[in-house]
């Protein structure tokens, strides 16, 4: 029988070695993304840990004004530890944070899990014509990116 996962948004608790590793070497949206990056990130952002015991093995961030929009963003789970429902479970513990909650929207970007969002009540926009975006795709790998 698997662990249940423990959920947290206590910053100290992450492991923020582990979460920089796998954005830089695993994560297809993030290859190459440096150690300072992840911490402004971290620093910025409503973090999510999820933990077996006191080893970290999975990760969210929303970033949000707290009032009309969040951004749900770098997402995972080690691979290890796929297949159980820790990534279900992640997601409902950050939708269902106080934080987060009466916002207008709430968006993401994925390339491979509209499964698991669709459960959660993500769709292609409503609107698209009327979203637009600026994106840098190789920013992590530019020599001046810190």
């Amino acid at each position: 029988m698997d662990e249940s996962l423990r959920i947290s948004t206590d910053r100290g608790e992450l492991d923020l070695d582990l979460i920089h590793g796998f954005l830089a070497h695993e994560a297809y949206w993030s290859l190459g993304i440096p150690r300072a990056t992840v911490e402004r990130a971290v620093a910025g952002s409503l973090c999510f840990g999820g933990y077996l015991g006191r080893e970290q093995v999975a990760f969210a961030r929303a970033i949000t004004d707290g009032a009309t929009f969040a951004y749900l963003a770098d997402v995972f789970v080690l691979p290890a530890h796929r297949g159980r429902g820790y990534a279900k479970a992640l997601i409902a513990a950050v939708l269902a944070h106080p934080d987060l909650q009466g916002l207008r929207r709430i968006s993401l970007a994925t390339w491979d899990a509209h499964d698991l969002y669709a459960k959660f009540g993500f769709a292609a926009p409503a609107r698209p014509d009327r979203l637009m975006e600026k994106l840098n795709s190789d920013v992590y790998q530019s020599k001046t990116t810190t």
